[in-house]
């Protein structure tokens, strides 16, 4: 039934040897490589912090990835959109049959794209209100101590040391950094923010103003300096922040963050110290000036105090008619001293013989003659008012007990005539009450007759159905209804639906009487 196959030579391959063979032959064949296209599907690190995405251009896409340990040493971080340049190894998966690239380091493909990514940095920076002029501080004028963060080993720092030799020497603390590599950003805001946390007055001296500084050089190596923790570190400083980085044409992020912006590292130096000769000569100046001012100040004053001597009266002069009117006081002040005496000794006389007429012991001699004079008669008068006052409260006791009797009495008769009115009235309101329930009774059953034979359900149980639509409202025509619309049907008993329709051609027939619906109640 089935031809021979003819034999053939060819080895058999199993799916995971041929696997293995595609994949060391393109990784011998690519085993570097870099690549430019456009970052596609990426959504940030993976939980294990592998990095998937594709790499694309407008004729085809190859997958992308970064293990941890190379995204963890990337200079910038892949976004949506950016066209990059990647340097890694081509590799296949055989788990899925397909190609893709391991990005070994990456890079935005040429300066357009990292000055586009700056100015986006510098916007959305600047939205946050990182750049605001009202952020920047003025730098001491002389401070004591001057933090550097910059590499130890450059020519930066010596040229900052000696241009603080020649214009005044102050102490400086440098705090080493790479200026320039994959973790030189991380590094200077890690000084910055070690400078902002020394403690004023510990063994290490909290510095007065800082400079960031570093040489010239193109935008990837100055790239560091405008990544965002940077620029939000400077910017956080609570101490005065000068930056140096590059030469005059070149701006970072950290220029637009720091209070002030050195074209150059020695211009860095020169802002934050005066010249101390100029600073002297300065001081030498004014102490001369204020010295010149002094002397002449004391001059005028001396000239001032001579004048004003010879235009004052000798002391004989001024003190000669004091010691006159003196003189005469004094010889006038004894006799006056002799009649002040003597007519304060009349006036004393005088008042001591006013003082015997109404003397305390004369006072009592005249009071105690009046007293013997009354005799006993306060105290008869008082009996007899007494005497007086018990007989007049006792003819008014007796009438009080006449006039209570009286009141009882009478109180008494109106209360009995009190309780047989109401008695009367009790006798004549039952029947009265009981007329006027039976009145609204039959008023009631009457019109709950009258509202039995208006209520259209009454009519629903003589045999008569109530139509209405889908929405509930009454349909009273068979033209108002169309073919398949939904009906309701209520009956006396409860509701069902129904499908409308014409059946043939009929005749029209008068309208149905006219059902009160439900919704509008009762007329009463």
């Amino acid at each position: 039934m089935f031809a021979e196959k003819a034999p053939s030579n060819a080895p058999e391959w199993s799916v995971s040897d041929l696997a293995g063979a595609l994949k060391r032959t393109l990784e011998d064949a690519f085993g570097h490589v870099r690549l430019r296209g456009e970052v596609s599907g990426y959504r940030g690190p993976h939980s294990s912090g592998h990095a998937y995405f594709c790499l694309k251009d407008q004729n085809a896409r190859i997958d992308a990835v970064i293990w941890k340990g190379s995204f963890a040493r990337l200079k910038f971080r892949p976004e949506e959109g950016m066209e990059v340049i990647a340097t890694g190894r081509i590799t296949t998966f055989p788990g899925s049959s397909k190609y893709q690239i391991v990005i070994e380091t990456l890079e935005p493909a040429g300066i357009g794209a990292l000055m586009a990514l700056l100015e986006e940095r510098r916007r959305k920076l600047n939205a946050e209100g990182l750049f605001a002029q009202e952020r920047k501080r003025p730098l001491p004028f002389l401070p004591r101590v001057i933090g550097v963060v910059t590499s130890p080993t450059g020519a930066v720092i010596r040229d900052i040391l000696h241009r603080l030799e020649d214009r005044f020497p102050r102490r400086v603390l440098v705090w080493p950094v790479r200026v320039q590599g994959e973790t030189c950003a991380a590094e200077v805001a890690a000084a910055i923010r070690g400078f902002n946390a020394l403690a004023p007055g510990g063994p290490i001296p909290r510095p007065d103003v800082l400079i960031v500084a570093r040489g010239g050089g193109s935008i990837e190596d100055l790239w560091g300096f405008n990544e965002e923790i940077v620029v939000r570190a400077a910017a956080e400083s609570a101490i005065p922040l000068v930056s140096a980085v590059g030469h005059e044409t070149d701006t970072t992020l950290i220029d637009y963050a720091s209070d002030r912006r050195a074209p150059t590292p020695t211009g860095a130096a020169e802002m934050v110290v005066p010249v101390r000769v100029e600073l002297m000569a300065a001081v030498n100046d004014l102490s001369r000036r204020h010295m010149e001012a002094t002397l002449r100040l004391v001059e005028r004053r001396r000239s001032d105090l001579r004048a004003t001597a010879r235009a004052l009266p000798t002391p004989e002069a001024l003190f000669s008619p004091k010691r006159q009117r003196l003189d005469l006081a004094a010889a006038k002040l004894y006799p006056a001293l002799a009649r002040n005496a003597r007519g304060h000794e009349e006036r004393l006389l005088k008042v001591a013989r006013q003082l015997t007429h109404v003397s305390p012991v004369a006072n009592v001699a005249r009071m105690r003659a009046r007293l013997d004079a009354v005799g006993p008669r306060p105290y008869n008068a008082v009996c007899r008012s007494v005497l007086l006052r018990e007989e007049s409260l006792k003819q008014i006791g007796r009438r009080l007990v006449v006039s209570r009797e009286a009141l009882l009495r009478a109180e008494r008769t109106r209360v009995a005539q009190g309780r047989e009115l109401t008695q009367r009235v009790a006798e004549r309101l039952v029947p009265a009450l009981q007329g006027q329930i039976a009145r609204k009774a039959d008023r009631l059953e009457a019109v709950s007759k009258l509202f039995d034979s208006l209520n259209y359900k009454s009519v629903l149980r003589r045999g008569f159905a109530l139509v209405r639509d889908a929405d509930g409202q009454p349909l009273n025509s068979a033209d108002a209804v169309l073919d398949g619309q939904a009906l309701v049907l209520e009956f006396a008993d409860g509701r069902a639906d129904a499908t409308g329709g014409r059946i043939g051609s009929r005749p029209r027939v008068a309208k149905p009487k006219l059902v009160v619906a439900e919704e509008q109640g009762a007329l009463f």
